[in-house]
């Protein structure tokens, strides 16, 4: 079954947005895992608008390996303040896997992915360093095809499609192209030997499509549905409710 890996950053905006420690980053994590879910994602930023070191860190104490533990985030940001830099969380806390994302200050969401023919140098060391340390690499890309190939020949392991442009098509009731791409390049990612991740707006509603159009699909990451359905739902019922549209 694919891997659902929920993204808690929205569950530290609302925290940060009052101060103190509530609600905690931590047992919301474990409410996820025992409702089922197979991993946990978080995406620190050097401006801590929400995910903070500190939650990297007591995340990785609390999961020990229960479940996966994935970390998204720019490698190319700089250190500022208390945020060490993403390759830094990773040389600390070894998640199973890093997923590496284009993103800056100026963005509200990551909005893009690498492009391989072009970013390719500057990620050779970075997953270099990241496979020593024994994470998992995952690159976000977007819809489009590219030579997966290359990824593959620096040492990524998977690929997160960016799927951002479908649910807005889904939305407005015109998937099937978005979702052709999306199918497309994930076939020629896993010929070229990569498994494949999806992630972003990802919802209960557009998710079984996704699913079904894409057969081998090895993760997941959903966070902003994911914890704004809970409010309504409950964060148990929602996590479980994502793992029967995913079996």
């Amino acid at each position: 079954m694919t891997l659902l890996s929920v993204n808690l950053n929205k569950i530290a905006v609302l925290r940060n947005s009052r101060g103190g420690s509530e609600p905690d980053i931590c047992r919301a994590a474990q409410t996820c895992i025992e409702a089922g879910c197979g991993g946990i994602t978080v995406h620190p930023r050097p401006d801590q608008r929400h995910v903070r070191p500190g939650d990297v860190r007591a995340l990785a104490a609390m999961l020990r390996g229960r479940v996966e533990y994935n970390i998204e985030g720019n490698p190319f940001a700089a250190a500022r303040g208390d945020y060490p830099g993403l390759i830094a969380l990773a040389r600390e806390v070894h998640p199973a896997q890093v997923t590496l994302v284009p993103d800056s200050d100026g963005q509200i969401t990551s909005d893009h992915g690498f492009t391989l023919a072009r970013d390719l140098d500057t990620l050779r060391p970075v997953v270099a360093e990241l496979n020593a340390l024994g994470c998992r690499v995952s690159l976000f890309v977007g819809t489009e095809p590219q030579d997966f190939t290359l990824a593959k020949g620096i040492g990524v392991a998977r690929i997160e499609i960016y799927t951002g442009p479908y649910a807005e098509a889904f939305a407005a009731g015109k998937p099937d192209a978005l979702l052709a791409t999306c199918a497309n390049t994930a076939r020629l990612a896993m010929n070229a030997g990569l498994a494949v991740n999806a992630g972003h707006d990802l919802s209960q509603a557009n998710l079984g499509a996704f699913k079904a159009a894409i057969p081998g699909l090895a993760e997941v990451s959903i966070g902003h549905a994911l914890i704004g359905e809970a409010l309504y739902q409950g964060l148990a019922t929602t996590v479980r409710n994502y793992l029967q549209i995913l079996r």
